[in-house]
């Protein structure tokens, strides 16, 4: 996902009043202001409430929700190949964020993981926080080669702890 396509994406949604909050990859350089790698996709998390507003919009753009998605978790692909990976999160009165999980649980935000601000191509966009991206990155799955990089910079730049599971390790003999 190229950084045209990503300021489209933002702009298409800001012209339909669905907020989006960056996460993964482009959330990451986002908050480091500048693109560190090539993106396979953008992650987003919108409300819940927004979800069909948005199929509509993308829809009418070209974008198509691929198979085997959930309500609150799919992927929109259109004919370019662009992927938008949404997250679709509950907000109560206090602005904490539920996301539930394929397993059943529901992982709980406070309001500070969506106050991170960040920029693409000079483009102001609001993003998650560098702690909560390090919160995202380290739980559920193995992180690959680009996502200890990205979380390396985020350690650097913003001081952040790194669990053990993001952290590299020196080969042992």
């Amino acid at each position: 996902m190229d950084t045209e396509a990503v300021l489209m994406f933002i702009e298409l949604s800001q012209r339909a009043n669905i907020d989006v909050c960056l996460d993964g990859g482009w959330g990451v350089d986002a908050l480091l202001s500048e693109q560190t790698r090539e993106h396979a996709d953008l992650d987003i998390i919108i409300r819940v409430e927004d979800v069909p507003r948005l199929r509509e919009v993308f829809e009418s753009a070209g974008y198509r929700v691929k198979p085997d998605g959930s309500p609150t978790n799919f992927v929109m692909r259109d004919d370019a190949g662009h992927e938008v990976d949404v997250h679709a999160i509950a907000f109560d009165k206090r602005g904490y964020g539920v996301f539930p999980v394929p397993d059943g649980r529901q992982w709980p935000f406070p309001p500070s993981a969506f106050a991170g601000q960040g920029t693409i191509a000079g483009r102001e966009v609001r993003c998650l926080s560098a702690e909560a991206q390090v919160q995202c990155h380290g739980q559920g799955y193995t992180p690959t080669e680009n996502d200890l990089a990205d979380m390396e910079c985020l350690q650097q730049r913003f001081d952040v702890v790194l669990p053990l599971i993001l952290c590299r390790q020196p080969h042992m003999s």
